[in-house]
């Protein structure tokens, strides 16, 4: 008799590339316990292990609260990963408004889990906003592209130009205005992403 390799705790695993395994990975690279997204998406924890495991699949409305509390679509999902390089041609008109006279545009596909990477450009005299703001638990770094820019981290303000660059908690209240004038162009890389 010829013994089968699977096991029960085998069949209920998700395949690497399952909406469950998905919903799994990236709660973890957001560091994020069962309990939390389970809360943020009014669902029991025990449904949304469930879910990860692949034991239920979920109606369309419950993964879409669930890909909300992780900073996804839907659609992310079910969208097939791919791990080849992804080419993509900078325009000034893509990217979405930002702050003061700013424009933001990600780098890093949604899908990724553990880094986020924005371009913004700063307008004379723009800005991220007039308050300082902080979001989740992430490191970030800012490089000055081209320009200079003033970065408020907490209570203290710090001048940088073309090709200096800081980092901090995005949880610290942090600010960025440009400050000579004159057209800046920043880089933001934030890990994990901070949804």
């Amino acid at each position: 008799m010829v013994k089968s390799s699977s096991t029960p705790a085998a069949a209920n695993e998700p395949e690497s590339d399952s909406v469950g395994s998905r919903l799994r990975q990236r709660r973890l690279a957001l560091r994020l316990t069962l309990r939390q997204v389970a809360e943020s998406a009014g669902l029991s924890e025990g449904f949304l292990s469930q879910l990860e495991r692949g034991v239920h699949s979920g109606s369309i409305a419950t993964l879409q609260k669930v890909a909300a509390a992780l900073g996804l679509d839907v659609g992310d999902l079910f969208t097939p990963s791919e791990n080849k390089p992804a080419v993509r041609r900078f325009t000034d008109q893509q990217g979405f408004a930002f702050g003061v006279s700013g424009r933001k545009l990600r780098l890093t596909p949604k899908q990724f889990n553990h880094l986020e990477v924005f371009l913004g450009v700063f307008e004379a005299g723009g800005s991220t906003g007039v308050e300082a703001y902080s979001h989740g638990e992430s490191e970030e770094l800012l490089l000055v592209v081209s320009g200079e820019v003033e970065v408020t981290v907490g209570e203290t303000v710090h001048r940088l130009a073309t090709l200096d660059s800081i980092t901090y908690l995005s949880s610290e209240p942090h600010r960025v205005r440009e400050a000579a004038n004159a057209t800046a162009t920043v880089l933001w890389a934030i890990a994990p992403p901070s949804y």
